[in-house]
């Protein structure tokens, strides 16, 4: 692992609307409306029933300003699960238990809403779409996990935890619980699971 943080940077932007050049500024109301639309869609009735049209009529627009910030159904999709699940969910707390109990908490606060009912409709619809997995992959869970390894690599170089461990292994183990009962419905999302999940992901990191 690197001994240096990466370079941070605005995580949201292979999927943020553009913003035009010229013209009215973009409206927030639009984007937090699709979004809106758009997980409840998800929830309803999985990634096909997205759709340019259907989102457009949901929230009374027409489909041009829908294309004018979001050119493809994958790229509208990634931005609102990223809009809802936050890009960055390792604050900078100055110490990498407070930067991961931040990023537990935005899990929490994400599978509390309407990605809980999309995610088992959205993970069948990936198996079937090579694109949209790709798309997920790259701009929802690698912006974040990229945001986790900084909070990694800012320990590290803060001589804070050790550097010789497998740091995506170590993600997985931070997130995969709220994706896996998320999914599988064994048990339930908790403060206290959260918590217990950091402290294990800590106490691994801590020792050779």
């Amino acid at each position: 692992m690197r001994h240096t943080a990466m370079r941070s940077g605005n995580l949201l932007e292979s999927v943020r609307p553009p913003t035009p050049h010229l013209g009215r500024p973009r409206d927030a109301r639009i984007d937090s409306e699709v979004v809106s639309a758009v997980l409840q869609a998800l929830k309803s009735g999985g990634y096909e029933a997205v759709t340019i049209a259907g989102i457009a009529q949901k929230i009374g627009r027409g489909r041009g300003s829908i294309y004018r910030r979001w050119p493809s159904k994958r790229h509208l999709v990634a931005y609102s699960v990223v809009s809802e699940m936050g890009a960055t969910p390792a604050a900078d707390t100055g110490a990498l238990r407070g930067d991961l109990y931040a990023v537990v908490r935005t899990l929490l606060h994400a599978f509390a809403g309407p990605i809980r009912h999309a995610l088992p409709g959205l993970v069948a619809d990936m198996a079937n779409d090579a694109d949209l997995a790709e798309s997920i992959r790259k701009e929802v869970l690698g912006i974040r996990r990229r945001s986790m390894r900084e909070a990694f690599a800012r320990a590290v170089a803060r001589n804070e935890i050790r550097g010789n461990f497998d740091v995506e292994l170590v993600l997985d183990m931070l997130t995969g619980p709220f994706y896996y009962r998320t999914l599988f419905g064994h048990a339930r999302l908790s403060h206290r699971m959260a918590h217990e999940a950091v402290e294990y992901v800590l106490r691994i990191v801590n020792h050779a």
